[in-house]
């Protein structure tokens, strides 16, 4: 009887792994997005990441015919939404801009593909707020340039002023080219 146990549990834990090995990364993305980290250092979406790995495993024999991702992901956005308070500051990153409920709106149904029924359903809101939360997000992102141009320009700019000796050009540099 032990033997058997400890025959499934091996399995059972091979399967897990196999999942990880296939899901991690596109799991991780999505916590990255949702924490608003840089891509290259992100710990707190690391930490999102293993809790909600961590609660699926513990529920990985119930999930008989259920998608685990589905389920890794609802875990995802539950631990996400249970410290939106944690993530009010922005670290940068792609959706820094936004605040946290708009980011996981945004990462559930763009990046992930949930249906505003299913997203709705997953946060407890209505559809109708799903709906706003996703076009204030989006009207957010597209009102703002790249995160790369926007240091840029105005050097630039102020660059191109000095050198044609126009107002508003950087003090001690009119004659320098």
């Amino acid at each position: 009887m032990r033997e058997r146990r400890a025959r499934r549990e091996r399995l059972r834990a091979r399967e897990f792994d196999a999942f990880v090995a296939g899901a991690g990364g596109r799991l991780l993305h999505a916590a990255t997005l949702l924490t608003a980290e840089p891509p290259g250092a992100a710990p707190e979406a690391e930490r999102l990441l293993v809790l909600a790995l961590a609660r699926t495993r513990a529920d990985w024999t119930r999930l008989r015919g259920e998608d685990p991702y589905h389920h890794a992901r609802r875990e995802l956005a539950a631990r996400y939404a249970l410290s939106l308070r944690r993530h009010r500051r922005s670290r940068g990153g792609l959706l820094g801009a936004l605040p946290p409920r708009e980011r996981l709106v945004l990462v559930l149904r763009l990046f992930e593909g949930v249906g505003e029924e299913q997203t709705a359903a997953a946060l407890g809101l209505p559809v109708e707020r799903v709906r706003l939360l996703l076009e204030r997000g989006t009207a957010t992102l597209l009102s703002r340039p790249p995160a790369g141009d926007a240091p840029a320009r105005p050097r630039a700019r102020r660059a191109r002023r000095a050198r044609a000796g126009r107002p508003g050009a950087v003090p001690g540099t009119e004659g320098a080219v």
